[in-house]
């Protein structure tokens, strides 16, 4: 049973009666373009066919009661502060708050309801932005609002940036509020342009969840979006998007220059180029340059970014060893969590094959053991958010 029936059943037997809105947000996987976001730079994301999904009602008075399924309820006041609501609430809470905040509803509208979601969770797929993403439909739909996907999407940067304490960039929210399906999204994290790809119809994108997790706003997330914007300072610029090859040769030696600094900016200016390249391979199909590029964001992202870990190495080494694979990298912030692999797909079993082939020769490393089992999910761009029909 999908999230969509399984939150219309969950609302249905909490509150005897239909709910006034159902709204969807899917997770996202990023084809390439890792840690260019915050830089504002460019990134090519996907939505996943996995959502969370709020049914709701309005309710009474500016008190706010919602049920997760698998991890229990919360009630809160939307008045009050959202960094003292339980952890998975306090997203919920802190969209209202900015919604405000942003000037979109002048007193966010309080409801009642039920979440539920088939987004493989710790697997770096963006649980946290469909969340956000879904809540944004909910409370706009009760207020009477129609907002874009670019201010839903800055809406739950904020709340990751002001109150989850997490220095991230706009895409997982923009992925999922906006994507399209059957294409890849090329967004531009300066001026939040897109552009719609059409994903290769004889490929596959086959996302890799190691079993291991991270806690991504504990980790070194934030310390390399503070080298990147010390990097761009050093070279007199606003951001990393602006440097050239040429910038980052000078940066080595410039007063207060790292080799850290050097090497995380020039990660991020050869990901921009290489996300616009694969963005021309996709127009034209070539499957084997997409593939190469994956691989060499995936060695930039281990060697120079330093965000791969050893999980993620070994998962990606074992899908290119499969004859299926044409290029394999992590995705997501690192560290641990998923990966993902570009996979033929010739009409005959190749993705089911690769499949099994990976799944017989990938181990969790001994130095970084899984806490969950290894999941492979096959998947093509599907939808961004939207509303359910009843």
């Amino acid at each position: 049973m999908d999230a969509i029936q399984r939150a219309l059943d969950n609302f249905r037997a909490s509150y005897n009666a239909e709910p006034t809105v159902v709204a969807r947000a899917p997770g996202r996987v990023n084809l390439i373009g890792e840690h260019t976001d915050y830089n504002d730079g460019f990134v090519l994301p996907m939505a996943l066919p996995f959502d969370t999904v709020i049914a709701a009602r309005p309710a009474p008075g500016d008190q706010l009661s919602v049920a997760s399924a698998g991890f229990g309820s919360a009630q809160f006041a939307l008045a009050d502060d959202p960094a003292n609501t339980t952890q998975w609430a306090r997203y919920v809470h802190a969209v209202g708050t900015m919604l405000s905040a942003e000037g979109h509803v002048a007193q966010p509208p309080a409801w009642e309801g039920v979440i539920t979601t088939d987004i493989p969770p710790g697997a770096s797929l963006s649980s946290s932005a469909a969340l956000e993403v879904a809540a944004g439909l909910v409370y706009t739909s009760l207020a009477g609002v129609s907002l874009s996907p670019g201010q839903l999407a800055r809406v739950g940067q904020r709340v990751e940036n002001e109150v989850m304490g997490l220095p991230s960039g706009i895409l997982d929210q923009l992925a999922s509020a906006g994507s399209q399906v059957g294409q890849a999204t090329l967004i531009d994290c300066r001026s939040l342009d897109v552009r719609t790809i059409a994903f290769p119809e004889d490929a596959t994108i086959v996302v890799l969840d190691t079993g291991t997790r991270r806690e991504l706003v504990e980790s070194e997330y934030a310390d390399r979006q503070a080298t990147c914007a010390q990097a761009a300072t050093l070279l007199g610029l606003d951001a990393l998007r602006d440097a050239t090859p040429d910038d980052i040769d000078r940066l080595a030696s410039l007063d207060g220059a790292e080799q850290r600094h050097v090497d995380r900016a020039r990660h991020v200016v050869n990901e921009d180029a290489r996300t616009l390249e694969a963005v021309d391979a996709m127009e034209v199909g070539d499957l084997k340059r997409l593939g190469e590029l994956m691989v060499q964001s995936h060695e930039s992202l281990r060697d120079l970014y330093q965000v791969s870990g050893p999980a993620l190495d070994a998962i990606v080494d074992a899908a290119l060893q499969s004859p299926h694979c044409l290029g394999a990298r992590m995705t997501g912030g690192g560290f641990a969590g998923g990966a993902i692999a570009l996979v033929a797909d010739d009409g005959e079993a190749s993705v089911d094959v690769f499949c099994q082939e990976l799944m017989g020769r990938y181990q969790a490393p001994p130095e970084q053991p899984a806490v969950a089992p290894t999941k492979l999910y096959p998947c093509q761009p599907s939808a961004g958010a939207g509303y359910v029909s009843m």
